[in-house]
C-alpha cells in the first residue's frame, strides 16, 4: 500500500537523523543560512519538516513552521494554506515538493499568498544526478528514494507560469548517496569536483525565486529642474546643469 503524504515526510524526517540525511541537512542549512540573511520583512514561513529550521538565520520579528509534519506550529495542508493572499514576505519549502500530493498546486498557494516581491526559496531532489540514479534503485524504500524528484526545467516552468523570476540557484550534494559515513568521507573530493566539472549534477537543487507582479513600477519621488542657485548641490551631465531638488508639490 502506497504511504500518504504524511507518512513519507514523517519517514523524510527521521532520515535526515541517518549518516546521509545528516549530510544532505548540513548542506541545506549552510545554503539557507546564507540566503535568508538578507530577505527582509515582516512575515515569514517555513512549510514542512521542522527538524530543519531554515528560518534561523533570518531576522523577521513574526516566523512559524507550517504543515502536516510532526512538531510544526501550525498544522495545514501545502494545497491550502491558511493565511491570507499577499501577506507573506518570505516562504521556504524545504522538498515539500518532493513529497506534495500536487506539487503544482502547492506552488499556486505560494504564489497567492506572498507579497508583491516576496521571496520563496525551495529546495528538492535532483533526478539528474547520482542521487536520481539510487532512486532508481531503491523505489521501495520509504526515505527519500519514494519522493517526487521534480525535474528542475519542469520546476521552473511552473515557476515562470506564475510569474516567479529567479534570484539564484545553486546545486549540492555531489557526494555518493551512500549511508556508509567511511565512503561518505571519501567522496568529499566529488564535491569541488563536481561544482566545477558538472554543477548541474548535484544531488539537491536551491532555487530562490521572487514573485513579480506585471504592471506594478516602485513610486519615487519626482525630480525637477531649477536654475543653479549658488551653493546648491549639482549633478553636471553632458550638455547642462542640473539642481537635484524634490518637487513640493509631492
Amino acid at each position: 500500500m502506497p504511504l500518504n503524504v504524511d507518512a513519507r515526510l514523517n519517514h523524510f524526517a527521521d532520515w535526515l537523523a541517518t549518516p546521509l540525511g545528516h549530510y544532505l541537512a548540513s548542506a541545506e542549512m549552510d545554503w539557507y543560512d546564507r540566503t535568508v540573511t538578507d530577505i527582509f520583512g515582516y512575515k515569514a514561513v517555513q512549510l514542512e519538516l521542522p527538524q530543519l529550521d531554515c528560518l534561523r538565520a533570518n531576522r523577521m520579528a513574526w516566523h512559524l513552521c507550517a504543515g502536516q509534519s510532526l512538531g510544526v506550529d501550525l498544522r495545514c495542508m501545502g494545497e491550502a494554506l491558511p493565511f491570507a493572499s499577499q501577506s507573506l514576505d518570505l516562504l521556504v519549502l524545504p522538498h515539500v515538493l518532493d513529497f506534495a500530493a500536487n506539487p503544482q498546486a502547492v506552488l499556486s498557494e505560494a504564489e497567492r499568498v506572498l507579497m508583491p516581491e516576496g521571496r520563496l526559496l525551495i529546495t528538492g531532489f535532483n533526478p539528474w544526478s547520482l542521487w536520481g540514479l539510487r532512486r532508481l534503485q531503491n523505489g521501495s524504500h520509504p526515505a527519500p528514494w519514494r519522493g517526487n524528484f521534480v525535474a528542475l526545467p519542469r520546476l521552473k516552468d511552473w515557476l515562470a507560469t506564475l510569474g516567479f523570476e529567479t534570484m539564484q540557484g545553486e546545486f549540492l550534494c555531489y557526494g555518493l548517496p551512500v549511508q556508509r559515513e567511511k565512503w561518505l568521507s571519501r567522496s568529499r573530493f566529488l564535491e569541488d569536483a563536481g561544482d566545477r566539472w558538472w554543477p548541474a549534477a548535484g544531488g539537491v537543487y536551491c532555487l530562490d525565486m521572487v514573485k513579480r507582479v506585471h504592471g506594478m513600477r516602485l513610486i519615487g519621488p519626482k525630480w525637477r529642474n531649477v536654475p543653479v542657485v549658488a551653493g546648491a548641490v549639482t549633478a553636471t551631465g553632458a550638455d547642462k546643469t542640473i539642481v537635484l531638488e524634490k518637487d513640493p508639490k509631492r
